[in-house]
């Protein structure tokens, strides 16, 4: 084995890189009932080892701050973190996976439904009493057998990332590498729900009552997915014409809608498909899958849109750059040029040139829209919140279940369980990403729109 070099940890960890996307998207997807993910951390132990990583704290210790070779080395720090904490864990990943691909939720009506689709279910039930069954099968499933799984993950996770020292924890070690403030960052979030508590108040009686016919007292998060769904705008958004409408902008902004067939769709229904969409670069920029599993109406349209803006960016990454400036990085870019594309379903001409809306509903429509939006900032301001309380050294795990529960319900107002605590978890602050993603986007629109027209 060559002398670990920074050339040989960029060559080697790029091989990595597409070997694990590829193994991911293959299980994810659906191609595959589990994924493999130990024989490939064994094969490229080399740079996942102690070495590697006093190799990139080297980097990232003696490199000047604010200096390309400071960022370089942090993107490659944060990277070696993310990575040899999954190693340690890459048996409990490939169990969860395979648990999540065969795993049925029995009905109490006899019905036997697939558990990567139930949110899918859900969100298109539109018999209540239906729909809260199915929720309720849903999570005694996930409390006896998917949460424990999680939970186990996420402690060895954090006691990983602490053992190596990079910080004095798990918080402060994200903060340090990621240049991001978590105090500064949950603190805003608590002045947005503040600050918009009165427009919510205001707004979330009239689509509970109008939508669902139930009042805020009554409101689940089951019935939230059900709202959001918007099924009574599916034949403005027909699946049928999903793809093209969006080739379609794309192709009239000069934009090739599979940047010359390096983005590659998989957006039909298929067994073990993740009911969350998602884009798995395996080649950048060479091979970029954008992953949807159909669920209906405008949330297609919207998530269609999101992962064009992530595949978008992957696929038209500089070749000549080197591995960890087109693979790595803030992902609250990628997340931004997400964002960027899917508020086009809050944008009055887009809408009426590309869909079927029309002029009469576009106005209760955006409002819609507008609604639908600060429902999911408040929703992520209140996962920070409760996220940075989770890694931190105060709360017990055992108590992380109720402030779940009183976080997400007093921001959003609808009912959440607790089964859910561990699982409606984006690891290493994700949610960071898409809090800063949202007001990035904002700034860029703001430069197309005031460059361009």
């Amino acid at each position: 084995m060559p002398p670990l070099t920074l050339d040989v940890l960029r060559r080697d960890g790029q091989a990595f890189t597409e070997e694990i996307s590829r193994e991911s998207y293959l299980a994810h997807s659906g191609h595959k009932q589990g994924a493999e993910f130990k024989p490939i951390y064994d094969r490229y132990a080399h740079v996942l080892g102690s070495d590697a990583l006093d190799l990139t704290v080297e980097l990232f210790r003696d490199a000047a701050p604010g200096t390309e070779e400071h960022r370089s080395a942090a993107l490659l720090l944060e990277w070696q973190l993310d990575s040899q904490a999954s190693r340690s864990l890459a048996e409990l990943d490939e169990r969860e996976i395979a648990w999540e691909t065969t795993a049925y939720i029995e009905t109490p009506d006899g019905d036997r439904i697939q558990y990567q689709a139930a949110a899918i279910e859900i969100a298109n039930q539109q018999d209540r009493k239906k729909r809260l069954a199915l929720d309720a099968a849903r999570t005694a499933l996930v409390e006896k057998e998917h949460s424990p799984l999680r939970l186990e993950r996420l402690q060895r996770e954090k006691e990983y990332i602490e053992s190596l020292g990079i910080a004095s924890s798990y918080n402060t070690a994200f903060e340090e590498i990621s240049g991001v403030s978590l105090t500064s960052l949950a603190a805003e979030c608590s002045a947005f729900l503040r600050e918009t508590q009165p427009i919510w108040d205001d707004t979330l009686p009239y689509y509970l009552k109008r939508s669902l016919g139930i009042t805020v007292s009554q409101a689940t998060r089951s019935d939230a997915l059900a709202l959001l769904r918007a099924s009574e705008y599916d034949d403005a958004f027909p699946g049928s014409t999903l793809q093209e409408s969006v080739a379609r902008q794309l192709r009239e902004m000069n934009v090739d809608p599979t940047a010359g067939g390096k983005i590659i769709y998989d957006v039909g229904d298929r067994p073990g498909k993740r009911a969350r969409a998602f884009c798995a670069p395996t080649r950048v920029p060479e091979e970029v899958y954008l992953v949807l599993r159909p669920h209906g109406g405008q949330n297609d349209y919207t998530t269609l849109l999101h992962e064009s803006g992530h595949a978008l960016h992957f696929a038209n990454a500089r070749p000549d750059y080197p591995f960890e400036y087109r693979w790595l990085g803030d992902n609250s870019v990628t997340e931004s040029y997400a964002m960027l594309f899917d508020h086009r379903m809050q944008d009055a001409g887009w809408l009426l040139r590309y869909t079927e809306l029309g002029k009469n509903r576009l106005e209760n429509f955006l409002r819609l829209a507008g609604f639908e939006a600060l429902h999911y900032l408040r929703r992520y301001c209140a996962k920070l919140i409760y996220e940075v309380e989770a890694y931190g050294d105060v709360a017990e795990w055992k108590d992380l279940p109720d402030l779940y529960v009183d976080t997400l319900t007093s921001a959003t107002n609808f009912q959440y369980r607790a089964a859910d605590a561990f699982i409606d978890f984006d690891p290493r602050f994700y949610s960071t990403r898409y809090l800063r993603a949202w007001q990035l986007q904002a700034v860029i629109n703001d430069s197309l729109v005031t460059r361009f027209d």
